[in-house]
């Protein structure tokens, strides 16, 4: 089987769809006017979430802001086709929606200094180098730079199923290792929007051991990983023919321990597909799992 192109591994009828119909929902809600585009869908899940916080806080002035803002309000925050932030610590949320940190676009978000603007473009012309471009303009349109790490130090990232379409990540002052960081959590982003678009439950009571995680893990977290370190290491595989030194070095060392994930991962992968009733969903993920072995690299 000839390899598929990163453009073909994300290319799924409905989502589009999916997202168009919940943009218009939102709209519907705050009384504005919302636009169809990929951009437009995450900042509505934005203005929906500041609309409830801003309520409960009987907040009148915030309220109407994110009633009547659109994304043509947001132009100074734009870095098109992405609107990209960097908030402090302080301003980072923490509430019901999430366990883990979040932000929201606000009435007084401030624009990303112009070198974390440079950074972004850096990354995304990287990752639309190598044929990720359209997965990180649907699925991560919205990006918040948290904070500043050297290579040699963890980097955190994630997404939110209430924010779907944002991505939350440290970075360093490569582009390649930040283009893989969206790349995963726009993966994530992704399943999230194919599950919901074809209307796919997955038992929460079925475990599967993660070897990226070290623990047993409902199906829906196993799969998540499966697809999105899938997407991460094509993108490493394809993107370290350019690489030098330091950087070059990095990504070598995260495929190599890709590679023995994976192995010990794709014994369970068929099992775990037999709980999602959507052919569709299941050949995406199978697709990106199996492409994995196309590649030529001493690491996978």
């Amino acid at each position: 089987m000839s390899a598929l192109s990163p453009e073909a591994l994300v290319a799924l009828d409905g989502i589009a769809d999916h997202q168009r119909l919940r943009t218009n929902r939102i709209a519907s809600v705050l009384g504005n006017r919302l636009g169809s585009s990929a951009l437009d869908y995450a900042v509505a899940h934005h203005l929906l979430e500041g609309a409830e916080h801003a309520a409960r806080a009987r907040d009148a002035d915030r309220l109407a802001w994110y009633r009547r803002t659109t994304v043509q309000d947001l132009t100074h925050l734009s870095a098109d086709p992405h609107i990209v932030l960097s908030p402090r610590p302080a301003d980072l949320l923490r509430s019901e929606i999430s366990e883990t940190a979040y932000y929201l676009v606000g009435p007084d978000a401030d624009p990303a200094p112009p070198e974390a603007h440079g950074l972004v473009r850096a990354a995304l012309a990287s990752a639309t180098e190598h044929g990720f471009g359209t997965l990180l303009t649907q699925h991560a349109p919205v990006i918040c730079l948290l904070n500043r790490c050297r290579l040699d130090e963890t980097l955190h990232s994630w997404a939110l199923t209430r924010l779907p379409g944002t991505v939350f990540t440290d970075y360093t002052t490569h582009p390649e290792v930040l283009a893989r960081d969206l790349i995963h959590e726009a993966a994530h982003n992704w399943l999230n929007d194919a599950l919901t678009a074809y209307a796919v439950h997955l038992p929460a009571d079925v475990m599967f051991f993660s070897p990226w995680r070290g623990t047993q893990r409902p199906v829906y977290g196993f799969l998540h990983a499966c697809w999105a370190f899938s997407l991460t290491v094509l993108y490493m595989q394809s993107v370290r023919d350019d690489a030098t030194g330091s950087v070059l070095s990095f990504l070598d060392d995260h495929l190599e321990q890709q590679k023995g994930q994976f192995t010990s991962a794709l014994g369970s992968l068929e099992e775990a597909l037999s709980f999602v009733p959507s052919e569709e969903v299941c050949q995406h993920i199978r697709n990106a799992v199996g492409q994995t072995r196309f590649l030529r690299t001493s690491a996978i």
